[in-house]
């Protein structure tokens, strides 16, 4: 196993997932529902199933697309929908 890359993706997640909309639907649903149990493992299977998706379409689109291109594509739609996401923002705030 490469525990560079084990750690860095552990590092990355970690912080990409404090206080993101996940950790709040966490919170909501302990709240509601008084079985930390029961959501810490449902919420621990949806979160490893989505990043097998993630590493199974990453592994299948690298064979396809130079790693370097899926690089700029992702990093331009992040970009893309956060200037789209502003954009709405102001629209629908100003006068």
């Amino acid at each position: 196993m490469d525990w560079k890359v084990f750690f860095l993706s552990l590092g990355t997640i970690f912080l990409a997932e404090l206080g993101d909309k996940t950790q709040l639907a966490v919170f909501s649903l302990v709240s509601q529902s008084r079985a930390p149990w029961a959501v810490f493992l449902g919420a621990s299977l949806g979160l490893a199933l989505v990043t097998l998706v993630g590493v199974l379409w990453g592994g299948v689109l690298t064979k396809c697309i130079p790693p370097l291109y899926l690089r700029l594509g992702a990093s331009f739609l992040f970009i893309g929908i956060g200037f789209y996401t502003l954009w709405k923002t102001c629209v629908e705030y100003m006068p």
